[in-house]
């Protein structure tokens, strides 16, 4: 069975075609994963690199409550708009000296 050049090219053309429609389908169901109610949703690894801070203080901030997070299948979420609140309400501006 001898396929021609140009039937070679075009079968291929097709498939990479195809490859790129699942390329798109990933990137929309990864970007749905990471968000509710089209919010975006951090995981701990990311706002461990946000913030700069450990696990420890992470924890620390999830226990006394000034960090809401919520659980997926035992995995700890944080959104992104509480995630800002929180910066909001640590952040202390530079005193002033008199």
């Amino acid at each position: 069975m001898n396929i021609d050049r140009i039937e070679f090219l075009a079968w291929m053309e097709r498939l990479m075609g195809r490859f790129d429609m699942l390329g798109d389908h990933i990137d929309n169901l990864q970007k749905k994963r990471n968000s509710i109610d089209g919010e975006e949703l951090l995981d701990n690894q990311d706002l461990l690199q946000m913030l700069k801070i450990s696990n420890r203080s992470l924890q620390r901030y999830r226990s006394i409550g000034k960090l809401p997070y919520y659980t997926i299948s035992g995995k700890l979420y944080y959104k992104l708009s509480d995630v800002h609140q929180f910066i909001r309400e640590s952040f202390n501006p530079p005193s002033t000296k008199p």
